[in-house]
């Protein structure tokens, strides 16, 4: 037994040793590493949108915050107008409809709700499908469940798309989820009709449930407004749509995201948030809804900044010889690495020599290596002056 002095034995949950490292947390140090030197670092390693949220949601939340009656516990799956809202943009922007009291889930911010799916499907020893390279916190929630990857590869010669027909037919038969991302990230690919037309079949043969991750929604370019898994004839019966107001409004801090589709998963998410939360701040809530039905202009304006921003690169990009295929949506453009340099090598090699931070593809999945990922997230002139630097290195022909 341990005396008055002493620490008593912490031992940690076994779930808590199998978590998958955090790889933007190894990132932003090294970053951070390098700032402290006094450099001046140019950061587009990292997917947190620089400019502010619109004035008129501000505005809306001071208002709200004013209000007694959000100083109590909200409901516990939150305020109905913030669902009839999302409803409401949902049925305007993708002709989806959607019923607020049983086909949405409020959320602390997407990540969340794609770390709790897998609490809510997934047993110990089931499979799920994941794409490679992909957002790293799909395997956070399965790791968390005690549950497999199997992962999908996901290349360049076929739009980053997975290949349902290249998944052994006995995987698939064992898979109960499957996420997809698009537009994606990393790789700023983006998704048509027919091939969600092929998911939904595909996920009724093998009987998966489909998580489709439209973090990135809104952002589509040349005059493309990106395809929502939830307009494929079928797409409610098998599965659900994460969205989130992070980028579409610059409210990553906010913390609001949303589980709409299949009403039987969506039960499920508001039953496990019962026993987690007590839902946002009403005040939030309520600015939450402000952005959703309000003037929808400064959507468009950002959209159109992301297009000048990633002209301006590429534009950079061509001049050192740096060859790569333009993203269709999104805020990341995805690289490939000049030989000899793995994705590691090359990052570490712009952060150190050219005060650049871009994220190694590695980081994404296996299938990942050979790349690097960057965000749009910096003024024109920032990322024309990051390329250029890079350039500098003498490492890409002209």
């Amino acid at each position: 037994m341990p005396t008055n002095n002493e620490m008593v034995t912490v031992r940690p949950a076994e779930r808590m040793s199998g978590l998958p490292k955090q790889f933007f947390a190894a990132l932003v140090a090294k970053a951070n590493a390098q700032a402290a030197k006094g450099r001046d670092v140019i950061n587009l390693g990292q997917g947190n949108p620089d400019r502010p949220t619109p004035q008129h949601i501000v505005e809306s939340l001071k208002t709200a915050a004013d209000n007694p009656l959000y100083h109590r516990y909200p409901p516990f799956s939150g305020y109905r107008f913030l669902k009839e809202a999302v409803a409401e943009r949902y049925a305007a922007d993708y002709g989806v409809e959607l019923d607020p009291d049983t086909e949405v889930a409020i959320l602390f911010g997407g990540k969340t709700g794609l770390v709790e799916i897998a609490q809510c499907l997934l047993n110990p020893g089931d499979t799920c499908l994941v794409p490679d390279p992909g957002y790293p916190d799909y395997w956070s929630g399965v790791k968390l469940a005690g549950a497999s990857m199997s992962f999908m590869p996901l290349h360049e010669q076929n739009g980053f798309l997975p290949d349902y027909s290249a998944i052994p037919a006995e995987t698939a038969d064992l898979a109960k989820l499957m996420f997809i991302n698009y537009p994606n990230n990393p790789t700023g690919a983006v998704a048509n009709l027919p091939f969600y037309e092929e998911t939904v079949a595909f996920a009724r043969k093998h009987d998966i449930v489909v998580a489709s991750d439209f973090a990135y929604g809104a952002i589509g370019f040349d005059e493309q407004r990106p395809v929502s898994f939830l307009q494929t004839p079928g797409a409610k019966e098998v599965g659900i749509e994460f969205y989130t107001l992070s980028k579409t409004y610059n409210m990553a801090g906010w913390r609001v995201g949303f589980a709409l589709g299949n009403r039987e998963v969506v039960g499920l998410i508001n039953l496990i948030q019962d026993h987690y939360y007590c839902s946002l701040f009403g005040g939030i809530q309520e600015a939450a809804a402000t952005a959703l039905t309000g003037p929808q202009q400064c959507v468009a304006e950002l959209t159109a900044t992301y297009e000048s921003r990633r002209a301006a690169l590429f534009e950079e990009l061509e001049a050192i010889g740096w060859k790569a295929s333009k993203p269709g949506g999104s805020f990341f453009c995805w690289l490939p690495v000049p030989k000899p340099y793995t994705s590691t090598e090359f990052a570490d090699l712009v952060l150190e020599k050219a005060d650049v931070v871009v994220a190694p593809g590695i980081g994404f999945g296996e299938s990942g290596e050979g790349y690097v990922r960057l965000g749009l997230l910096a003024p024109e002139e920032r990322l024309r002056e990051a390329v250029r630097r890079i350039g500098a290195l003498g490492i890409f022909g002209s």
